[in-house]
């Protein structure tokens, strides 16, 4: 009886270890967000997390001229890992798998695209950072977000 309740007990801790493998989604990252600086200025959206996906939309410019945009997902694979899918201007999209996960901080890497090779998201209590560079950290640029309106 006792090797039976093990051999059960065993049976169900494989079947829920994808489970508890899935990486979360960044629902920290969910809001509208913004940096401005003199004229110019970049705002971030993210939804929240529903059906394994978050969809980002993200734009520049300049006083009343857009600049650039682009349009994002966070996507959770099959396997549980996560991903991030970045399509500048509606272009071809480009697929960031993810690197390291932290509580509040998720970084993104693809040393086979040119620029960026590494993406980072992190909170830092209100404000949400951001950072893209080559894998080495070198050409980084940075942006600090704050929630939209405040």
């Amino acid at each position: 009886m006792k090797k039976s309740v093990s051999i059960m007990l065993a049976a169900l801790m494989l079947g829920w270890a994808p489970l508890a493998q899935a990486a979360d989604l960044p629902e920290w990252l969910t809001g509208e967000w913004q940096q401005e600086r003199g004229d110019r200025w970049t705002e971030e959206l993210w939804s929240l997390p529903r059906g394994g996906v978050m969809i980002g939309m993200g734009r520049s410019g300049r006083g009343e001229s857009l600049q650039s945009w682009e349009v994002m997902r966070i996507v959770r694979a099959a396997d549980g890992t996560l991903a991030l899918h970045a399509a500048p201007e509606g272009g071809k999209e480009t697929i960031f798998p993810v690197l390291e996960q932290g509580v509040r901080d998720i970084s993104f890497a693809n040393p086979d695209h040119d620029y960026p090779q590494r993406i980072r998201y992190w909170r830092e209590g209100r404000l949400l950072m951001a950072e893209t560079a080559m894998m080495d950290g070198s050409n980084a640029q940075n942006w600090t977000y704050a929630p939209a309106g405040q």
